[in-house]
């Protein structure tokens, strides 16, 4: 059973950090390309942060010089740094794992930030 399991969000002020963890079970991590998305209310769900197998690593505009994304092979866990936050970034942060070769997706359920003072 496949399972991702989101942690660290939380409440913060603005020009905070808070750092997500997601932990992976049930799939071979070091295949998976890992994906942070986001999605506040009222508004569609966004792509934050790829990191590829090979460690390939892509930023949202809205997030590049702020957020960091990295991952722990070793521990099957991803991981998403997030800096100087503002309250646009108020919104659930769901994890994504794709397959490198047959793309075959998962989500976490999701944690929520709240950037407010």
């Amino acid at each position: 059973q496949v399972q991702l399991v989101e942690s660290g969000g939380g409440l913060v002020q603005p020009g905070g950090s808070l750092r997500l963890s997601c932990a992976a079970s049930g799939i071979i991590f070091n295949l998976n390309h890992m994906r942070w998305f986001r999605q506040a209310p009222g508004k569609e769900r966004e792509l934050v942060a790829t990191i590829s197998n090979r460690d390939g690593i892509i930023y949202a505009d809205s997030v590049k010089g702020r957020f960091t994304i990295s991952r722990d092979n070793a521990k099957n866990t991803v991981f998403l740094q997030m800096n100087s936050l503002k309250p646009e970034d108020t919104a659930v942060y769901y994890c994504n794992a794709v397959h490198s070769l047959n793309k075959q997706s998962y989500w976490g359920r999701g944690t929520l930030v709240t950037v407010s003072s």
